[in-house]
């Protein structure tokens, strides 16, 4: 419900284009020797300069200090890891230094997600831009749920017409939801440059 804050990172709704989003995602390995720290469903990942997935830990605020990595590749949505019987374990949440793992990343810039923002936004909002209200976390119970396997990351209501990582595209469209709730789930995409695919600039 609007009224509650529960955040949830971002969850995929359509294209950008109007057509469906297809369940369409994009695998790339983690550490082989195991990532430090948890990732959860819904936090924007990217690929580090040891070609290796991991978490983006910056707001998105602004193209300096706040942006984004270069290697920002698009969104988490689960993964496969060996557990310590060599078996393959599918998971909705990395856990923590667990090996041969491979991430499942929503990678196409152009997927529209839904996010909760952290306060009130009107109308006005509506093609503005905006970012983490926190910077995104591996710790469980700030970062995300190790019950739920999801992001607890919400999107700033403090919306800006500079740059930053997310356009706000409008409000979800459901019973219980208005753009003037205090704690709306609203629609979102990244901004060009924000992510790998649409910038030009090498890891």
């Amino acid at each position: 419900m609007a009224a509650t804050a529960s955040p949830y990172g971002l969850r995929p709704v359509k294209r950008v284009d109007g057509l469906p989003w297809t369940s369409s995602i994009e695998t790339r390995p983690m550490d082989p020797a195991g990532h430090t720290g948890n990732l959860y469903n819904g936090q924007v990942v990217a690929v580090g300069a040891d070609g290796y997935i991991t978490l983006v830990t910056t707001s998105g605020a602004d193209a300096s200090g706040n942006a984004f990595p270069a290697g920002t590749i698009g969104v988490f949505v689960g993964c496969e890891y060996e557990n310590s019987e060599g078996r393959v374990v599918h998971s909705q949440y990395y856990p923590s230094g667990a090996i041969n793992a491979k991430a499942k990343i929503i990678s196409d810039p152009n997927v529209i997600f839904r996010g909760q923002v952290d306060g009130v936004i009107d109308q006005s909002d509506v093609g503005a831009n905006t970012f983490f209200a926190a910077v995104q976390s591996v710790t469980a119970g700030t970062g995300g749920s190790t019950f739920t396997g999801n992001s607890l990351s919400a999107l700033e209501s403090t919306t800006v017409t500079t740059t930053a990582a997310f356009r706000v595209l409008g409000v979800v469209d459901e019973v219980g939801n208005a753009i003037s709730d205090t704690y709306a789930d609203i629609l979102v995409k990244f901004n060009p440059g924000y992510h790998s695919y649409t910038n030009a600039v090498g890891i």
